[in-house]
C-alpha cells in the first residue's frame, strides 16, 4: 500500500499545481486627474504669457506685430524688398539671433550665439525659431515673441534659460545657402509626388 501512496501524492500535487496563473493587480490605481491638472496648469500659464506679450506689443509704437498660425507674434524690423523668396522646409540657411526675457534683459547676444547654419524645420533649435525663419526674406530681421511652450518649455536650456520662460528674439536671415527645390532631380520630384 505504501508503494501506491507516493505516486498518488505526486499526482495530487501536480493537479493542484496546474492552476491557471492569476494576473498581478496594481498596488495603486492612477486616475486621469494628474494629466487633467497638468493640462489646466499649462492652459493658465499660456494665457498669462499671452496677456503679458500682448501688453508689450500694444506698448510698442514702432513695429506692427502679427500673430502667426503657430502661436507666436512677429514683426519684420528690417524689410528687404529686393528678394521675395522665403525659406521652406529642407532649405539650408544662415542666421544670427539674440534672446531676451520679456523684461528686456539679455539672455544670449548675437556674439554668443554666432552665425548658425541649419536646415529649415530639421535642426535642434527651439520650435519658434525653426518655424519663424520661414517668415523672413534674405537680409531681413524679425522680432518675435515666443510663449515658453514654443521656446525652451518646461526644461529650459539647462544653462541661462529656466523653466517656462517666454522669450523675445531678434532673428536675422543672413543667407539662403541652398534652396531645396533647386537640388531636386526629376527622380526626387517623382518620389515626392508619389508620397
Amino acid at each position: 500500500m505504501k508503494t501506491y501512496l507516493l505516486p498518488a501524492l505526486m499526482l495530487l500535487l501536480m493537479i493542484a499545481g496546474c492552476k491557471n496563473p492569476e494576473p498581478r493587480r496594481p498596488v495603486s490605481v492612477r486616475t486621469g486627474s494628474f494629466i487633467k491638472e497638468s493640462v489646466e496648469r499649462n492652459k493658465q500659464l499660456l494665457e498669462a504669457e499671452e496677456e503679458l506679450i500682448t501688453s508689450l506689443i500694444e506698448a510698442d509704437s514702432l513695429l506692427k506685430f502679427e500673430r502667426s498660425a503657430n502661436g507666436y507674434w512677429y514683426a519684420i524690423e528690417t524689410v528687404d524688398t529686393t528678394d521675395q523668396y522665403r525659406p521652406v522646409e529642407e532649405d539650408i540657411v544662415r542666421i544670427t539671433y539674440e534672446l531676451e526675457d520679456l523684461e528686456g534683459n539679455p539672455i544670449y547676444t548675437r556674439e554668443e550665439t554666432g552665425v548658425i547654419e541649419f536646415k529649415v524645420d530639421k535642426e535642434a533649435l527651439f520650435p519658434g525659431i525653426r518655424t519663424g525663419i520661414k517668415l523672413l526674406r534674405q537680409g531681413e530681421t524679425g522680432i518675435f515673441f515666443f510663449p515658453s511652450s514654443l521656446a525652451y518649455g518646461y526644461h529650459g536650456d539647462e544653462n541661462k534659460i529656466g523653466t517656462n520662460v517666454p522669450l523675445k528674439a531678434s532673428v536675422t536671415l543672413l543667407e539662403v545657402v541652398e534652396k531645396y527645390r533647386d537640388t531636386l532631380t526629376p527622380e526626387k520630384v517623382s518620389k515626392q509626388e508619389q508620397q
